[in-house]
């Protein structure tokens, strides 16, 4: 994805939240939901919609540490960080 020229890092992760990736894959709490049962299974241990977020920015900084001019990268690391704390607040809810 190329961004608009001037567009902020931040704007391009909140217009891919709540527009294009959530048209292709559904709600983000539920598809965490989903990847944190199929994790837990996989690793034997209970993992938190939240914890997938935080692994998927770890996955995003060793890109990043590799190749740091990648931007898409940098739009993803704030993406999981947004979704991150949608997730958390629904939680306190």
């Amino acid at each position: 994805m190329s961004a608009e020229i001037g567009t902020s890092i931040l704007v391009e992760a909140e217009e891919l939240i709540n527009g294009r990736r959530r048209q292709d894959y559904g709600d983000a709490k539920e598809n965490f939901d989903l990847v944190d049962r199929l994790w837990s299974e996989v690793l034997g241990s209970k993992v938190k919609a939240h914890q997938v977020a935080l692994c998927m920015i770890q996955l995003k900084i060793s890109r990043v540490m590799r190749t740091p001019g990648r931007r898409d990268s940098w739009v993803d690391i704030a993406r999981y960080a947004g979704l991150a704390d949608k997730i958390l607040e629904e939680w306190q809810q």
